[in-house]
């Protein structure tokens, strides 16, 4: 589990937790682990998952420690903000090593610790933001998108291996790294007024879609964009769906 310090990702190790299962969770320091430092069942690794060989170490740790690998959700990822012109270089390119670089990695480390168990479950976070622009997040938008049709692709390269591959796009959602637009209302609250629920998503509601993906439920689904999103991804953005009565 990457990028699992907070939001979504410490959601789904919670979650997994509560199921009885056992979670490898990874983030970049040690600091961002600390709520499961003193937690059975999990083993924090502090990792820079755009790096091949602290991926090839996650799934060895998660081997070691428990056994095997079912599943994996690699969900590390990073926001940049800024027009085309404005945005530096580097930070495009930091944004394609964790969003679309370190997702690769995770695949490639994960698919031989996999078919040692007979098949497995890749999902990955993507985001609404991967299927359509928004304005000064071209960075964002073009490393989304791009791990979209990664996992698309890697779907096909595994599954007759039993290894599915899915890829969940959340919409505004309470997380670390939306918690800056709670402090601006109006964008936080036009983001809600564009949503069909009226809402933003809690970290909680998301991770549930990853345990089903995760799950023997979800058995025949790979290759698949799950929008969960809150019904955003509906709409053209033209027009505000209704209000929220009560």
């Amino acid at each position: 589990m990457t990028g699992a310090g907070s939001g979504i990702g410490r959601s789904v190790a919670e979650l997994v937790l509560r199921e009885g299962g056992s979670v490898v969770a990874a983030d970049l320091s040690d600091d961002r682990l600390a709520w499961c430092r003193d937690v059975e069942r999990v083993v924090p690794a502090a990792a820079d998952v755009s790096q091949s060989d602290a991926n090839d170490a996650l799934v060895s740790l998660a081997v070691e420690s428990f056994g095997g690998l079912d599943a994996m959700v690699l969900n590390a990822g990073v926001a940049m903000s800024g027009s085309i012109e404005a945005l530096p270089m580097k930070d495009f390119d930091r944004a394609v090593n964790v969003n679309v670089r370190a997702v690769a990695l995770g695949i490639r480390a994960a698919a031989p610790a996999m078919r040692a168990r007979g098949g497995g479950s890749i999902a990955i976070t993507a985001s609404t933001s991967g299927q359509r622009g928004d304005p000064g997040m071209w960075a964002y938008n073009a490393t989304k998108a791009g791990v979209i049709n990664l996992a698309r692709s890697a779907a096909l390269d595994l599954g007759a291996e039993d290894i599915r591959v899915n890829v969940v796009c959340p919409g505004p959602t309470i997380t670390g790294m939306t918690d800056r637009l709670q402090e601006m209302p109006a964008a936080y609250e036009a983001l809600r007024r564009r949503t069909a629920r009226q809402q933003w998503a809690s970290a909680d509601e998301v991770a549930a879609v990853f345990g089903f993906l995760i799950g023997t439920e979800s058995a025949v689904v790979t290759g698949a964009v799950i929008n969960a999103d809150g019904g955003i991804s509906a709409n053209t953005g033209q027009f505000l769906p209704p209000e929220r009565t009560a």
